[in-house]
């Protein structure tokens, strides 16, 4: 498990653990329900991102002999994970709004929950912002889930930030109808993270580009006359690639074996490719 991934997974416990305890305890002292329902999503992200650590670990395990081609499969079924607690989430949030329309609920001002509201969202903020670039770095699709994840948790403490505030405002169905949209929002962004990682699972082609750069890489190795078919696949959220490449039928059997080898090694260089499998043929 590369370090840099597994720092940011812990992180991520531990930071959704101490603002559950936080938001928990702030609800207790303060009586507010809107701190109170926070606390609630910030433990259902204390056992998702348990989740996201376990599949980060997994997906870089070693090949073995009931996984050939390795675990790379673990964190898109993370990502799902957590691309379905994302709908619930929203779906929760647009029915507390409906529900607050037609019954409002008695809401107090406390200082204790600005407070910590304020701290979740500064935290969140740079969450989602080192989470994004960890993913990048790593092409890890359950941290980029995770950031997009604590995007959401943002907007959702700026609604409760807004239920805080409602008293003093005067406007006190104006958090109601910000829940809706923000509920919308996040169960669109669950939509996205969930059909980008089925993708993965499912072993969708790359995009067009990375098949040019395939062939372009294939081709740049001397005795290489042609390559006739390129088929990549994702296996996990890494490619695998499979080249029938063209050499001149008068070269031995040992020297096309070599050049085959170096398109193998050429292509498996690129920058998601896990595994390239290249098919000599004689022309």
């Amino acid at each position: 498990m590369a370090k840099v991934g597994r720092n940011a997974t812990l992180f991520n416990i531990a930071a959704n653990l101490t603002l559950f305890v936080l938001k928990f305890a702030g609800s207790i002292l303060s009586g507010s329900l809107a701190l109170m329902s926070d606390a609630v999503n910030s433990f259902s992200d204390t056992v998702y991102s348990i989740a996201v650590f376990i599949a980060v670990k997994t997906s870089h395990k070693k090949a073995d002999a009931d996984h050939p081609f390795g675990h790379h499969r673990a964190e898109p079924v993370a990502s799902l994970l957590v691309a379905m607690l994302a709908g619930v989430l929203g779906a929760q949030i647009i029915k507390s709004g409906i529900d607050g329309l037609m019954a409002p609920q008695f809401k107090v001002f406390s200082l204790i929950a600005v407070g910590i509201l304020l701290f979740t969202m500064g935290l969140k903020t740079v969450m989602w912002r080192y989470f994004r670039s960890v993913a990048k770095k790593i092409k890890s699709p359950a941290l980029k889930a995770a950031s997009i994840d604590c995007r959401n948790d943002v907007l959702v403490s700026s609604i409760a930030l807004l239920g805080v505030f409602a008293p003093l405002l005067g406007f006190q169905n104006l958090d109601y109808w910000a829940a809706i949209v923000i509920g919308l929002l996040i169960i669109r962004s669950g939509y996205q993270i969930g059909t980008e990682n089925m993708d993965y699972l499912m072993g969708k082609t790359p995009e067009k580009g990375v098949l040019d750069e395939i062939k372009r890489r294939a081709l740049s190795i001397k005795g290489i006359n042609g390559v006739h078919e390129i088929k990549a696949h994702y296996v996990g959220n890494f490619i695998h690639v499979q080249v029938h490449v063209e050499v001149s039928k008068d070269m031995t059997s040992k020297d096309a074996h070599d050049v085959g080898n170096q398109v193998r090694a050429k292509i498996e260089e690129m920058p998601g490719v896990d595994r390239a499998f290249i098919h000599v043929d004689p022309r």
